[in-house]
């Protein structure tokens, strides 16, 4: 598959003597055969003749609005170099290099951020995430908690909204991320059910290692530390007032040395039980508006989607239908049932790959079970690339990024926005055809949008590219000329797709400080900073041509490409273009007011502090 569609067997017998007649093929390439042999020749030429013609690239026209279902799953943190269509010859992913051989590969598509919040914001809305404001400028580079009140603003437009309007039956099932409430714990504001999805089955937030008390914690270890350091002030309040008082040197009434130390007492019970109850508080599945499980009885978890996908296309094969499957796979805990674990070659991380293949592969059965595979594009990626930082001790609980420099949170480099995308459509798009274009997780937005039958907004700037053309065939390039990779707020890099001299300039104007060799990548902090003094700001900026160096091993200098300064030039003009795309700053919905727990909006079922119910009845 790796090489492109396999051969017909009788193809390079016809390309050799294409330009013969059936008379010529029967003198001078088959005049050792029996004549009867040789005119059975000539009909098979003529019949695969007929055939080659009749399989032309699909014109996109002939597709547009064509309404098939549309199946997008998406996974977690995975890696481009955990999966075996990509590369990877250890981990068995059948399924997903199924999905590539029968359909299109392709080779540069990327995310528009390295973590999760803004990447599936820009996915959803074909944008930026800097336009809609799923970003920060603080170092909260995702959504923290359910309990806030970011999230993806309501005057947003989904493609699930847009095909929902034109009688699309649409369904997500799995993670959200994209923010849950506004002003209490049941108003829903941000839910999917807001954003053009009929039914949501899922997390609305996110697998984290604290869901199971996991010793990778993304963030129990920091909230328990700044409640140590709360505990830590209040205690020397009230013993400065408590002192000042008993000496006479400050003329206070015991009642702020009774509050301090209070407050003191408070905090420090916080540290030891906040932290437990707010990590099992966000750990739970809805189904739509209302809690199934909390917390998440996870030997059952990968069994309850599956069976939700399978009910969700059986309710609606009579189509179409717009799928949105967003695996909880394969982050961390790295949650995997017994019968996978101990089977891959790569430890926990590669049984949990190993077990999302499997999930997909049984997905894929429902779609042939009901007679849909050739009436369903389906479509496979990542949210970004995998985690470097996933590390304990000698243990890689991260993805492997193939050849790619840097990971998941680290700016701009390959390692984490460059991802998996395979397109299938049996009987329209060609199979094991490979596209070696920049493309971009945008691209989905107005791609299922024109094969809904719908219209992109004119009231807004959409990023992403309909990707038909280029996957059909029918056209050569992408129409990405220019790419801006983000981390937060800040544009880290730029790329420029020079089409003439077949180079991919990528040119860095900041890049993370880490370790490429993995462990504790950038110094302990989780995920790399995207400013600061964890941040290298290049002047001038580095320069890489990914066409010659995908790995971005060895950046360029005027001594060495003598382009050096125009492609500087040429790039610097396209960025100041975009960013006068941008207008008026709009809130940003990851900072600090945003993106800090409020416990009225924290969602809870059987009431705090218990917070616990299971609803989905045995064991499904």
């Amino acid at each position: 598959m790796r090489g492109g569609a396999r051969r017909h067997p009788d193809l390079e017998l016809l390309q050799e003597g294409s330009r013969l007649t059936c008379q010529e093929t029967r003198s001078k390439k088959v005049n050792m055969l029996h004549p009867e042999r040789s005119s059975l020749l000539c009909r098979a030429w003529l019949a695969v003749t007929i055939s080659i013609l009749g399989s032309r690239p699909t014109d996109s026209r002939d597709v547009s609005a064509s309404r098939p279902n549309i199946l997008l799953l998406m996974a977690d943190d995975l890696g481009i170099g955990d999966v075996g269509c990509y590369g990877n010859n250890t981990i068995r992913t059948p399924n997903i290099d199924r999905l590539a051989q029968d359909g299109v590969r392709l080779t540069q598509h990327l995310a528009a951020a390295s973590v999760c919040t803004p990447s599936r914001a820009a996915f959803l809305t074909g944008r930026y995430p800097l336009r809609s404001g799923m970003v920060s400028s603080d170092g909260s580079r995702v959504l923290q908690w359910t309990a806030v009140p970011g999230g993806l603003p309501a005057n947003e437009t989904t493609f699930a909204k847009i095909l929902k309007d034109r009688g699309y039956a649409t369904g997500l099932i799995g993670k959200w991320h994209l923010g849950l409430n506004c002003e209490s714990s049941t108003d829903h504001c941000h839910h999917p059910l807001r954003h053009g999805f009929d039914h949501f089955y899922g997390m609305p937030f996110s697998m984290m290692g604290d869901c199971a008390r996991w010793d990778i914690s993304e963030k129990r270890a920091g909230l328990e530390r700044t409640l140590h350091v709360g505990v830590q002030i209040a205690a020397f309040a009230a013993l400065t007032l408590a002192a000042g008082k008993r000496t006479r040197l400050l003329p206070v009434s015991w009642a702020p040395v009774i509050c301090s130390v209070i407050a003191s007492t408070l905090l420090f019970i916080s540290s030891r039980v906040l932290g437990v109850l707010i990590v099992r508080a966000d750990c739970f599945l809805m189904r739509n508006h209302g809690i199934t499980e909390q917390p998440m009885n996870f030997s059952r978890t990968a069994s309850l989607m599956l069976t939700e996908v399978s009910s969700f296309i059986q309710r609606n094969k009579q189509g179409p239908f717009l799928l949105f499957v967003s695996f909880l796979h394969v982050h961390t805990p790295l949650i995997t049932t017994e019968n996978f674990i101990g089977r891959s070659r790569h430890g926990l991380y590669g049984d949990n790959v190993e077990e999302m293949d499997w999930m997909v592969g049984r997905i894929l059965d429902v779609l042939d079970r009901e007679g849909l595979t050739n009436r369903t594009l389906v479509y496979f990626t990542s949210d970004h690339g995998g985690s470097l930082e996933a590390q304990l001790g000698p243990h890689q609980y991260g993805g492997w990024n193939g050849i790619y420099k840097g990971g998941k949170g680290m700016g701009g480099w390959e390692g984490g926005i460059r991802v998996p995308g395979i397109f299938r459509w049996p009987g329209v798009l060609p199979a094991g055809r490979e596209v070696h274009e920049p493309t971009s997780l945008m691209d989905v937005f107005p791609t299922v949008v024109r094969l809904g039958g719908g219209e992109t907004p004119q009231d807004r700037v959409i990023d992403g590219r309909d990707l038909l053309p280029l996957v059909l065939g029918t056209a050569p390039h992408s129409d990405h000329e220019f790419l801006m990779h983000y981390c937060e707020k800040f544009l880290h890099a730029a790329r420029w797709h020079q089409r003439e001299r077949g180079a991919i300039w990528k040119v860095h104007y900041r890049t993370p400080v880490f370790h490429p060799e993995g462990a504790a990548a950038c110094y302990g902090r989780g995920v790399c900073p995207c400013s600061g003094s964890g941040v290298t700001r290049h002047d001038p900026p580095l320069l890489y041509d990914l066409a010659r160096d995908p790995s971005e091993a060895r950046a360029l200098t005027p001594d060495t490409e003598p382009a050096f300064h125009r492609v500087l030039a040429r790039v610097a003009r396209a960025v100041e273009r975009h960013r006068r795309t941008l207008g008026p700053g709009v809130p940003l919905q990851l900072d600090g007011p945003r993106n800090t727990w409020r416990p009225w909006l924290q969602p809870c079922c059987g009431g705090l502090p218990r917070c616990g119910c299971s609803r989905e009845g045995g064991g499904q």
